[in-house]
């Protein structure tokens, strides 16, 4: 589309930009021109990018609700839009007393009227009621979100391979849709950026709008060059003038592409260097999946702090060399524990099933593997409850190796899960020794008798079980600081027994 002025503008968030709907709705709605039509399609757009955005963390949906409600508005609005365009470039290609200029203008005229009747139809039909509503529930869930946090770099992470996957495929290929897909790719890899890393977004702002606006020219001049071919009231040798003029445009906005896009100052460089990678993007990973669980989880606390003491008693039992030492099967049981409540969002009955179920639907963050995956939704759903028999449902699809692996790293989370069985994060910290033939677990806090004792009794079973080791649970005693007053006290006796 032919440039529009770029201005920075500092306004941000849901809340803002469902409100700035409202007010394009009513400044549009009077002739629907081709400005007040943009600017309504970037505050619905920015809305929908957003709600883009946090279902893949958040899973209430009012998300996917509040995508629905402005889709008929955005659809018919981004129709007329395309129109406006079209009478755009035919205005700025064209000399007044081009014969072409007014046959196409006359056509996209016709069409404009049609698509502005419809356009103020499906304004009529928009509920700013509802929308209101919605944005005012979803602002208050973003805001659980921070921006330029570690979700929302692996969330641009993601749109960046997402959209450089596309920029090799039209490159390899060369043809109108492949390019069309690659703007999109671009458009959502800088929305992103745009509505959550908006540090990074200042920095690259310049770049990412003229890269988007040239491949979006690019399509313009595809779609123009169909409409003239199509039109039957222009001369071939009208239409081959034309025609070598769109090609002539288009090939100066992929040449541009182009310089930004390839070797070793390619932008696609530039934006990676910024994103996670190595053990940065581990933890964004395991950061995205928390995300999604607290959303869901009744006692965020509780899972935290079970998610804690699991990997305490991992490295105590790999220290004594009762597990291998693993990255990923440590990994794994982190996030199973910090996801294994996430069932009880429906209620407690049948909350391991429910949380087994819900993980395997999820959707493999960057450097996970849908098997890896399996495995957390497997420990999660044996924390607690019935003991898992390899054969059980739940494992098909892994390796008998696979299977047999996780059972012990299933007994370590049932175990720190029992420690934390009263949810009062009394017990704050397990340590692991071997003597005797035994294991020994000591829980820092532990009451000998109590029920959380008699949970751990029980839960030991089946990680005794499957390292092949007795296992014992002490309370090991919090060693209380000596106050200065007593520690003086103490030093003056010591001093009077030694004069005496």
């Amino acid at each position: 589309m032919p440039p529009r002025p770029h201005t920075h503008d500092n306004k941000a968030g849901l809340a803002y930009w469902a409100q700035r709907t409202l007010e394009e709705c009513d400044k549009a709605s009077h002739e629907f021109a081709a400005d007040p039509v943009h600017d309504l399609r970037v505050a619905i757009r920015r809305c929908r990018s957003m709600a883009d955005g946090f279902l893949s963390v958040d899973p209430d949906p009012a998300w996917k609700e509040m995508k629905k409600l402005g889709k008929a508005l955005f659809s018919s609005l981004g129709d007329l839009r395309d129109v406006q365009v079209m009478v755009e470039w035919v205005t700025r290609l064209s000399a007044p007393d081009d014969p072409v200029r007014p046959v196409l203008l006359a056509t996209l005229g016709q069409k404009e009227s049609q698509l502005k009747a419809a356009a103020q139809e499906a304004l009529h039909n928009f509920d700013r009621k509802r929308w209101t509503a919605l944005n005012a529930r979803l602002a208050k869930r973003a805001g659980r979100v921070p921006l330029e946090g570690l979700v929302f770099q692996h969330l641009a992470l993601e749109r960046w391979m997402d959209a450089r996957a596309l920029h090799r495929q039209a490159l390899r290929n060369r043809t109108q849709v492949g390019y069309h897909q690659l703007r999109i790719g671009i458009k959502r890899f800088r929305y992103t950026c745009e509505n959550f890393l908006p540090q990074r977004h200042e920095q690259w702002a310049k770049d990412l709008r003229q890269l988007q606006d040239a491949l979006g020219e690019v399509h313009d001049f595809d779609v123009l060059k169909a409409t003239i071919k199509a039109h039957p009231g222009i001369e071939a040798v009208d239409r081959e003038r034309w025609n070598r003029r769109i090609a002539e445009e288009r090939r100066q906005r992929l040449d541009l592409y182009r310089q930004k896009m390839l070797g070793k100052n390619s932008l696609w460089r530039v934006w990676r260097a910024e994103l996670p990678s190595g053990p940065s993007l581990q933890q964004a990973a395991l950061e995205k999946l928390r995300t999604w669980a607290s959303f869901l989880d009744p006692d965020v606390n509780h899972s935290a702090h079970v998610t804690r003491l699991a990997l305490q008693l991992y490295d105590g039992l790999a220290k004594q060399g009762t597990v291998i030492a693993d990255a990923v099967d440590r990994r794994i049981l982190e996030a199973a524990a910090m996801l294994h409540e996430v069932g009880r969002s429906r209620g407690p009955k049948g909350h391991r099933k429910r949380a087994y179920s819900m993980i395997r639907r999820l959707q493999p963050p960057l450097g996970w593997s849908a098997e890896e995956l399996q495995c957390v939704a497997v420990i999660a759903r044996y924390h607690g409850g019935a003991l898992p028999q390899t054969s059980n449902s739940a494992f098909v699809g892994l390796t008998p190796k696979r299977r047999r692996a996780l059972l012990p790293i299933a007994g370590i989370l049932r175990l720190a899960d029992a420690f934390d069985f009263s949810h009062d994060r009394q017990i704050d910290r397990v340590a692991v020794e071997r003597r005797d033939g035994m294991l020994i677990v000591y829980g820092r806090g532990l009451q000998e008798i109590s029920p959380v004792a008699e949970r751990l009794a029980r839960a030991r079973y089946l990680l005794e079980t499957t390292c092949a080791c007795p296992i014992m649970v002490r309370p090991q005693a919090i060693k209380a600081a000596a106050s200065p007053v007593a520690g003086r006290a103490r030093k003056v006796a010591a001093g009077s027994r030694s004069g005496a």
